[in-house]
């Protein structure tokens, strides 16, 4: 997310190409150069095949898990931090698409990056240097990622994606802007906390279709009688 130097890039991609991963996603890079970093030895397939977006919920839009990384000293999450090998335990368990989000080497993850992470895990590193080099940090949490000591179960639950989150997301906000829950004053604050309390629902992709239709029929509902509205 919004990485400043290529040669963190490369470590990074290093990293991913170390653990026998592939795919590399980039927000909204300082340096479009991130190709050629010279400390991708290894990695270079991985900086080629690597694909930029614009922004954290396109990066996502296909997952239905993302585990933000956190050191937790510049802001307060808005949701717990498990340490780094819980919450790898949890991630292991999970059947579909998975993506590790990491911030810039100056500012981390802001609070709105971190309201599209189900999950965030945090490398116990000592509290007079809680924060690490993102190459380092890439490595560390891809490490306790493939450790597995047991084949994992399967959740019962398949959840959405990233995409159909969001859709669920916007269709809720509408229906609270309609009844009055919300308004311009209070928007941008909500937004952030319904989008992070629907990943903590982990709504599965067969229930999804029934709560995207109950939303369109109270905001139907809502439009068709505005002056019935208190």
């Amino acid at each position: 997310m919004s990485t400043r130097n290529p040669l963190n890039i490369g470590a990074a991609a290093r990293a991913v190409a170390n653990f026998g991963l592939a795919d590399f996603r980039l927000v909204a890079p300082y340096e479009v150069s991130f190709r050629e970093a010279v400390s991708a030895v290894g990695g270079a397939g991985v900086l080629q095949s690597a694909r930029v977006f614009d922004s954290v919920a396109e990066a996502v839009a296909d997952c239905s898990l993302v585990v933000g990384t956190t050191a937790g000293q510049n802001r307060v999450p808005q949701q717990p931090a498990e340490r780094l090998e819980a919450g790898m335990a949890v991630a292991r368990e999970h059947s579909g698409r998975t993506a590790f989000l990491f911030g810039s080497e100056k500012f981390g993850l802001s609070n709105e990056d971190l309201s599209h992470c189900h999950l965030l895990v945090r490398i116990p590193t000592v509290p007079g240097t809680p924060s690490m080099n993102l190459g380092q940090a890439v490595a560390v949490c891809l490490y306790e990622w493939v450790r597995r000591d047991s084949e994992p179960s399967r959740p019962a639950v398949d959840p959405v994606s990233g995409a159909h989150a969001e859709q669920l997301t916007v269709m809720l906000l509408e229906v609270l802007q309609e009844s009055g829950y919300t308004n311009r004053i209070t928007a941008v604050s909500t937004e952030d906390k319904i989008r992070r309390w629907m990943r903590r629902m982990r709504i599965g992709r067969r229930d999804a279709p029934l709560l995207l239709g109950i939303l369109r029929q109270i905001l139907w509902k809502f439009r068709r009688q505005p002056a019935d509205r208190p």
